[in-house]
Parts: structure tokens; C-alpha cells; sequence
């Protein structure tokens, strides 16, 4: 019988067979508390099961992607498009010999740290907060902090690093302010991220009845493809063509970096740009969205009015108030946030 070290070790020397410009598990930085290895998974393979065991993951299937409670079963929530990123970043890092389980971890863990209600709940929030407040870094500060009673989930440096690293903002993709992160896999899961929100709002927008077909750009739909499904392939398809001899060839250069064709780059951001003009503006000022944006502004000047307003276990976050309502807020779903504030309003 194979003993359960060697499971892992099996599994760390398999790793050695990829790509020069892969993270090997084994040669991870390390993570915040030293703890004994497991004798059968990799730090990343850990990693990803921590993220999927928490509390946090859980939630996402109640936060909203893009559109409000809508009546439909088939629109996108923040744990499938979670899902979607994973499994694009997993096509992507295996076809460039990169590591996996890195990648699916970065993926599975990246909005970890989402408000309710979307962007809409987190401009709010940032607009509230004196200090600021960013999802991405609201995802690291749930990994390292608020999941397991204020242990955290102590997950390795590559794999923070992603986390915190993954957000564009507005920014052209891989354009000038686009960003970096410290490893091949993060790289892989921030362009990942992209290209399955673009796709999925596509299709939400159709379902919803805001956008047809016939709507999307000419110039972008000739390059990538009309179905969800032609685009996804062809970007996926020319990430990896584009950056294989970067990260795999004899003469790789000192900086690797994951990217794409000019036409197709130019295609998506199109697509991006579009879509923020169709779909992401309209919404953003439509009446749900200003109920979404009611109901944070609700509860954070009801909890702010005094520690008996939040559950016991924030106290144990932060000294500051105001922290600990944000981070009550942020990892509430829709439904509770909600139920939440109507329930003030009742009071």
C-alpha cells in the first residue's frame, strides 16, 4: 500500500515536468502561520479546498453578478460566474503547462470579498467607507481574517497574491494601467475573469431583453464569433498561442507574461466597452439599482450607531466601528441584506 506522503510527493514531482514559469507548489513562499504539510494534497490543491469549504463561498450563490433578483433560473450569480473564471483559467493554465491547481485556486477565491447587489453594492460601499473600499481587497481580508472566527483560512502567498491582484477596474484590457501579478497562474485567472464576465453579461442581457443578437458590435462579433460559446473559444484559443512561446519556448524571455493578439484584444475591448455603455450604465441608474444603493447607505448608518447593532463575533475583526460594519455589509447576499433593511424600516 502506498503510504499517504508519497501521494503528495508524487504529485509535487509531477509538478516538475511543467513549464520553467510555473509556481511549483513545493517552492511556494510559504503561508502567513506555518502549519505541517497535508500527506496528500499540494498546498494549492489545499488551498482550493479551503476556499470551497467556507462560509464565504457559500454566499456567493446569493450575490448578484450584474442583474437584481431577477425572476429567471439561468442568470449569471456571483458563484457560477465564480465557477465559469475557474474553469477558463483551468483550459488556460493546463494548455500552458502552468500549474492548475494554483490557478483554480486563485479563481475559486478571487470575489471571495463581493458586497451584495454588485458593483452597484461596492460603489456604495467605497463611497461610504472614510477609508475606501475595493472588493478584491475585501477578498483577501475574508481569507486572511474573517473566515474561521477570525483565523482565517492562512492560504500560501501565490495564492493571496491572485486574489488581491485580480481586479481591472476600468482599464483597457492588458492596456497601460492593466497591472500585474506576481505569478503566470494570477495572470491567467485576471484575464479569465474578463473573458467570462463579457460573455455571461452578454447572455444575461439578451435574457433580460436589453440587448439583442443583432446589437453586439460588428467589428468585435467578426473576430470573436457570434454564440457565446465562438468567443470564448477564440479568445481562450489566442491567449494560448500568443503566450506559449513566451512561457514555454527555448528563448523565454526574462519577463513572461500572459497576453493576447492585437485583433483579438481589440475585438474584447470593444465587447467591454460596449457593454459598459448597453448594459452596465443603464442598469446602474435604473430604480433597482438606486434601491440597492438605499438599502447600503440603510445599513451602514444603522449599524454605525453602535456595537449591539452588529453580530458579537465582528468585534473580533477590527477596533475600528465603521471596519466592522463594512465588513458585516460586504459579506452579507441580497436576500439577507434585504430582509435586513426592511426590517429597520419597520422599527
Amino acid at each position: 500500500m502506498v503510504s499517504r506522503l508519497n501521494i503528495r510527493q508524487s504529485a509535487e514531482e509531477r509538478e516538475a515536468a511543467l513549464s520553467p514559469n510555473a509556481v511549483k507548489s513545493k517552492q511556494s513562499r510559504g503561508r502567513l502561520k506555518q502549519e505541517d504539510p497535508c500527506p496528500i494534497r499540494t498546498a494549492f490543491q489545499r488551498d482550493r479546498d479551503r476556499i470551497i469549504h467556507s462560509k464565504a463561498f457559500r454566499r456567493l450563490k446569493h450575490k448578484t453578478q450584474v442583474f437584481i433578483a431577477p425572476l429567471g433560473d439561468h442568470y449569471v450569480t456571483r458563484l457560477t460566474h465564480t465557477l465559469e473564471v475557474s474553469q477558463i483559467a483551468r483550459t488556460i493554465a493546463r494548455a500552458l503547462n502552468l500549474n492548475e491547481d494554483l490557478a483554480e485556486a486563485i479563481a475559486l477565491g478571487h470575489d471571495l470579498g463581493h458586497t451584495p447587489f454588485g458593483h452597484m453594492g461596492e460603489d456604495m460601499l467605497n463611497e461610504l467607507y472614510s477609508q475606501g473600499f475595493r472588493h478584491n481587497e475585501q477578498s483577501l481580508r475574508v481569507v486572511d481574517l474573517l473566515e474561521n472566527d477570525g483565523q482565517g483560512l492562512n492560504l500560501t502567498w501565490e495564492v493571496r497574491d491572485g486574489i488581491v491582484n485580480h481586479s481591472k477596474t476600468r482599464t483597457e484590457v492588458m492596456g497601460k494601467d492593466w497591472g500585474r501579478v506576481n505569478t503566470l497562474e494570477g495572470e491567467v485567472c485576471k484575464i479569465a475573469d474578463i473573458i467570462a464576465y463579457i460573455n455571461h453579461d452578454i447572455g444575461d442581457a439578451i435574457r433580460a431583453g436589453i440587448l439583442n443578437d443583432g446589437d453586439l458590435p460588428i467589428s468585435a462579433i467578426r473576430v470573436l464569433g457570434l454564440s457565446h460559446s465562438q468567443r470564448i473559444n477564440t479568445m481562450v484559443s489566442d491567449i494560448i498561442e500568443y503566450s506559449w512561446q513566451a512561457v514555454n519556448g527555448s528563448d523565454v524571455p526574462s519577463d513572461p507574461a500572459i497576453g493576447m493578439s492585437h485583433e483579438v484584444k481589440e475585438a474584447t475591448n470593444t465587447l467591454r466597452k460596449f457593454l459598459f455603455e448597453r448594459v452596465y450604465g443603464p442598469i446602474s441608474s435604473g430604480e433597482e439599482a438606486e434601491e440597492a444603493r438605499r438599502v447600503i447607505c440603510r445599513l451602514y448608518r444603522y449599524l454605525n450607531q453602535g456595537e449591539d447593532k452588529l453580530p458579537p463575533e465582528y468585534r473580533l475583526y477590527s477596533d475600528e466601528m465603521e471596519r466592522r460594519v463594512v465588513d458585516h455589509i460586504a459579506g452579507m447576499t441580497d436576500h439577507y441584506a434585504l430582509r435586513m433593511a426592511a426590517e429597520i424600516a419597520e422599527d
